[in-house]
């Protein structure tokens, strides 16, 4: 959707045109590190292979606190745009932006100054652990543009445009492979290589998103009177970036811990997982486009004060997630095998990796409706509740990978998976007070109302509980984001 309102129109339409270029970009953004790994499996070799498997659970740990992070602030746009609200949508603009830019130059820091006890701490073999290294000191170093892509694609996927970014990330999807193959197969520069080309092209794909930014939705773009400390907003804007950033590191966090239990099984483990989970996140990234599809729908609709099309966008989003679900867990019980033949190293063993992917494969109906009930709390304002939930599931899914892995190996971590999913899935129904059907009507209590005079916003309460957001529309603005 170009420039999409959703606060009128056919609700199904407008998840599904949604959804098209956020599932595309999604798996656009699996392949960076999956091409990465499969051509220097190719012309590095398997312990090369298995290196950038490893530093992917890194980097990914780093890279989602950057996109959790925007995930918030787009939250808030949405809403925003939602509430015609132009002038507070580019205040969130601009504070986003330059405290956003801040904080990934300490994460840069902080990566390179916890490199080695990571690798340490995943029990990485000596062998891994040099390449891995060498790959993730150039990653660390992207780390300001990954964050000007992410922003820039979060404002635009805020007034309803995910096609724009999908394109940037397509061409410089393109820029990486080239890259790969000159640094890489003609260069021999190996993992190296490998990890500029990454950069390079996530630089690229900043520049051309906030380029066409500048050009399509000038009135977007902060100007000098929109440059200023609303701290209302800042805290605002700090309290749910940190906590959606904290929902996918914790995500991370447990993979990396399930990294650890799957490492103590050796190289060959490690190449089967490492392939393995590239094969899951591409199958992931239809849930993961579903959830933000409904964040999206929903935040433009709580921030106009549509609580019917709310609901009912939760009702349809997750009938269409559980029949994707049901889908995806076929193809992964068919064909295991032939989608790990396109990722592993020639004649690498498929028993363990096809293991896992069946197991894992039985409970995607759980994770795909647990995707969707986390955009939905997402784009209410309740940003607490996918962080609670997705805390228990690592907890479960760790120490039962630890548990069972001796004895059953990859698919004891296939089972750990899944079983989390379950459980996450029960105790956000259970504790949202939802069904299938969707949610219901609720009587709030009396709520406070907070005037930020720099922003012209009404926030009310109890912010820490329901996290909510109404405006007054005495003072809002036209956003100007109506289909043309």
């Amino acid at each position: 959707m170009d420039q999409g309102r959703l606060t009128q129109g056919d609700i199904t339409r407008q998840l599904i045109a949604l959804s098209g270029p956020l599932l595309l970009g999604n798996i656009l953004q699996q392949l960076y590190n999956a091409v990465d790994a499969v051509i220097v499996g190719q012309f590095v070799g398997s312990t090369a292979f298995g290196a950038v498997g490893v530093a992917g659970s890194v980097m990914n740990l780093f890279l989602f606190l950057i996109s959790g992070g925007c995930d918030g602030v787009g939250t808030l746009l949405a809403q925003f745009c939602g509430g015609d609200n132009r002038s507070a949508f580019r205040r969130e603009f601009f504070l986003s932006g330059i405290f956003g830019a801040g904080a990934s130059l300490v994460l840069t820091a902080l990566g390179l100054l916890a490199l080695e006890p990571l690798l340490a701490l995943l029990r990485t073999p000596d062998s891994v652990a040099v390449c891995a290294r060498a790959y993730l000191q150039i990653i660390f170093l992207g780390f300001p543009a990954a964050f000007a892509f992410h922003l820039s694609s979060r404002v635009l996927r805020a007034v309803g445009n995910t096609r724009a970014g999908l394109a940037f990330l397509a061409l410089s999807m393109g820029v990486n492979l080239a890259l790969d193959l000159v640094l890489v197969a003609g260069l021999s520069m190996g993992v190296q290589g490998a990890a500029l080309a990454t950069v390079l092209a996530q630089a690229l794909a900043a520049l051309l998103c906030g380029g066409y930014l500048r050009l399509r939705f000038p009135q977007l773009m902060f100007g000098r009177e929109d440059m200023v400390l609303d701290l209302p907003l800042l805290r605002r804007t700090a309290r749910f970036s940190a906590v959606t950033a904290l929902h996918m590191c914790n995500l991370y966090i447990g993979k990396l811990l399930v990294q650890g239990a799957v490492n103590s099984l050796g190289e060959e483990a490690i190449n089967a997982f490492t392939a393995a989970t590239r094969v899951e996140g591409f199958a992931n990234s239809f849930g993961d486009s579903g959830a933000e599809a409904t964040a999206i729908f929903t935040g433009q609709n709580t921030g106009a004060g549509q609580g019917g099309r709310v609901r009912e966008g939760f009702r349809r989003g997750q009938r269409l997630l559980l029949g994707l679900g049901a889908f995806m867990s076929l193809v992964m019980l068919l064909w295991a095998e032939p989608c790990l033949r396109l990722v592993l190293p020639a004649g690498s063993p498929l028993g363990p990796g096809a293991g896992y992917l069946r197991t894992v494969a039985c409970f995607y109906v759980f994770n795909f409706l647990g995707s969707g009930l986390a955009g939905y709390f997402r784009g209410r304002g309740r940003v607490s509740l996918p962080v609670i939930g997705a805390t228990g599931h690592i907890s479960l899914r760790v120490l039962l990978s630890f548990l069972l892995t001796p004895a059953m190996g990859l698919p004891a971590v296939g089972l750990a998976t899944g079983l989390g999913w379950m459980g996450v899935v029960t105790f956000w129904y259970i504790l949202a007070g939802v069904t299938c059907a969707g949610p219901p009507e609720r009587r709030k209590p009396p709520l406070k109302i907070v005037h930020s005079e720099q922003s012209g916003l009404f926030f009310s309460g109890p912010l820490d509980k329901i996290g909510e957001v109404r405006y007054d529309r005495a003072h809002t603005s036209r956003m100007g984001c109506t289909s043309k």
